[in-house]
């Protein structure tokens, strides 16, 4: 039977029997579901009158700490803080999941960059970025950075043509909602990130998938749909594609650039994966058509919020005419993490690192699913491939074995039923992890 030690603080004592409740479910003495001793045999134990403990166990509901039941005692509730103060200090104790699912970068267990980072920001005396908002001086230097970082991608951009975002979930959002009324159509790749199909259902616009091949979008079913459906707007990853890792080649770009021309469309181009390539951005071939998104998150680390919006400065004005909208959703700690590590190189550093990781994982991926990859022309952080049998029964093989991986349905518009799976190589903890999880796929496909 659960006997407390009550704090001898002065307070009442069946104060104190509360507090001694609300501890040993924090700490996890006292179980979710587990009953309480009888407030009687409790009084005695405690050496208290028995009215003291039934005031106790009156004042624990109250808090919602626990719950009495005529007949049957009173019992620790689930819902309470202290339950969920100690559900989060407990590992996870079921079984480990090989995470193949989750299209994120993969960590360098050696890496040490954030601690230095934030030492030596204690160390200047940068102790007061979050007790402000984003001044003009931060964004004009997050916006040159934004230029100085894409540069990478072959893009030659004055601080005019950016604005700083909170990742590009957030600039697509915003895109979205500056150029498009609700019910408007918007033209998608017929396999679609899941993020850029939840805008779009959010912002309540109807899309229409455009098909593709092994380069992407396919320009005489772009020039098609476009014209059926009335759509004005086209989201597409040229690079990278998620979810099959394809990208367009130069003269795959150059036709897609004709159609978007010639029917006058306007573009967003998500580049998110780009800096993982040596694929150029689409982008440069669209003119006042373009607008590209890019972010640190998926090539440089996953929380480093921080994104931008690229076009004319004709184009910005439209999207964020008070330049507020764009960067409200900006810490301006991870901005000046963001620019101290493209400043001094680190991010070119850690791309560098992770463009390798990839390759490598690609390599092994490559070698262990064999003929089941169905394009596998370049290294990507993610593979597509193929599941005769039906991908929701290659999914729920994967995860009786304890490895995630993603249904084409997720990505498919509309119901279009692909046989296939996505693979993330790069959220698995290290190459061996990756390489336990693909032998499990392998024999679930």
């Amino acid at each position: 039977m659960w006997i407390p030690e009550l704090a001898d603080d002065g307070q009442p004592r069946y104060l104190a029997l509360v507090d001694a409740i609300a501890s040993a479910i924090e700490r996890g003495t006292l179980k979710v579901g587990e009953r309480l001793p009888p407030q009687r045999r409790l009084a005695w134990k405690l050496g208290l009158n028995p009215s003291t403990t039934q005031q106790a166990y009156r004042e624990a509901a109250a808090r919602h700490l626990v719950a009495g039941e005529v007949g049957r005692g009173t019992y620790v509730l689930a819902g309470s803080r202290e339950a969920t103060l100690f559900r989060l200090k407990q590992p996870d104790r079921q079984r480990e999941v090989i995470d193949l699912s989750t299209n994120v970068p993969a960590v360098d267990p050696s890496s040490a960059d954030l601690h230095g980072s934030l030492h030596a920001l204690l160390g200047h005396g940068h102790t007061g970025l979050l007790d402000h908002y984003l001044s003009h001086q931060q964004l004009l230097l997050g916006r040159l950075q934004g230029a100085r970082w894409l540069a990478n991608r072959g893009l030659a951009l004055s601080a005019e043509q950016l604005l700083v975002c909170g990742g590009a979930q957030q600039a697509l959002t915003l895109l979205l909602q500056s150029f498009c009324q609700a019910g408007e159509p918007v033209l998608l790749e017929a396999l679609t990130a899941p993020g850029i199909k939840a805008a779009c259902r959010q912002l309540r616009l109807p899309v229409h998938g455009v098909a593709l091949d092994a380069q992407g979008l396919r320009p005489d079913e772009l020039d098609r749909v476009a014209r059926a459906s009335g759509a004005r707007v086209l989201v597409t990853t040229p690079t990278l594609h998620n979810p099959t890792g394809s990208s367009m080649g130069d003269a795959r770009r150059r036709a897609i650039a004709d159609v978007v021309q010639r029917l006058g469309l306007l573009v967003i181009e998500d580049d998110v994966y780009g800096a993982l390539s040596n694929h150029a951005p689409l982008y440069p071939l669209l003119g006042e058509r373009g607008i590209l998104i890019s972010s640190l998150s998926k090539t440089v680390a996953a929380g480093l919020r921080l994104g931008w919006i690229v076009a004319s400065p004709h184009v910005l004005e439209q999207v964020d005419p008070h330049a507020g909208a764009s960067h409200w959703p900006v810490s301006p700690l991870n901005l000046q993490i963001a620019c101290q590590w493209i400043e001094d190189g680190t991010a070119a550093r850690r791309l560098a690192w992770q463009r390798a990781e990839v390759a490598e994982r690609w390599r092994l991926a490559r070698k262990v699913l064999g003929d089941a990859l169905l394009d596998a022309s370049a290294p990507s952080p993610h593979v597509w491939v193929a599941a005769a049998q039906g991908a929701e029964r290659v999914v729920e093989a994967c995860r009786a074995q304890g490895v995630e991986v993603v249904p084409a349905s997720v990505f498919a518009i509309g119901a279009n039923q692909v046989p296939a799976v996505r693979i993330s190589l790069s959220a698995a903890g290290s190459r061996a992890e990756l390489k336990r999880g693909l032998d499990i796929v392998t024999r679930a496909l």
